[in-house]
């Protein structure tokens, strides 16, 4: 396998796994590769140290590793933080959908089950729920998550 650093237009930096460089090639072409936090499909390789990865051996602590600038590090942590927490946030609530306002209202007046829920609404239906003290905070999906969890 090999590893690649890749990074897409918005500079959302992340891995990716390619038997080969000409499959990667080829996935790139037919648009196959896109950001799992945009979903943008305008991607180019990182400049970094080649890195493959050959299986269940783990590497000796003399093994090299690739170097990024700290402002790259610390972008990536903050990336997979919040990766890890809207997993979370969809781990532990219930998707409503289109019924999330009316639904978050009968939970604050007492009608039904108190629960974590999560949906779409509007700003104005958000404002609207704000102003009548039900606490509600809007949830940047990351493209990757939007679909079936893995």
């Amino acid at each position: 396998m090999k590893v690649l650093d890749l990074q897409c237009s918005a500079r959302h930096a992340f891995e990716g796994w390619f038997g080969s460089e000409a499959e990667f090639q080829r996935q790139l072409a037919q648009g196959l590769v896109e950001c799992p936090y945009c979903g943008q499909r305008d991607i180019s390789k990182k400049l970094s140290a080649p890195r493959l990865n050959l299986g269940a051996s783990a590497p000796s602590e003399s093994t090299t590793q690739s170097v990024v600038s700290v402002g790259e590090e610390t972008q990536q942590a903050m990336q997979l933080a919040w990766i890890n927490m809207v997993r979370q946030v969809l781990e532990q609530t219930e998707d409503v959908g289109d019924g999330f306002v009316e639904e978050a209202r009968r939970i604050h007046y007492g009608e039904t089950k108190r629960r974590g829920i999560r949906g779409q609404a509007s700003r104005e239906e958000t404002e609207a729920l704000l102003d009548e003290g039900i606490a509600v905070a809007p949830l940047l999906l990351p493209h990757a998550l939007r679909g079936p969890m893995q």
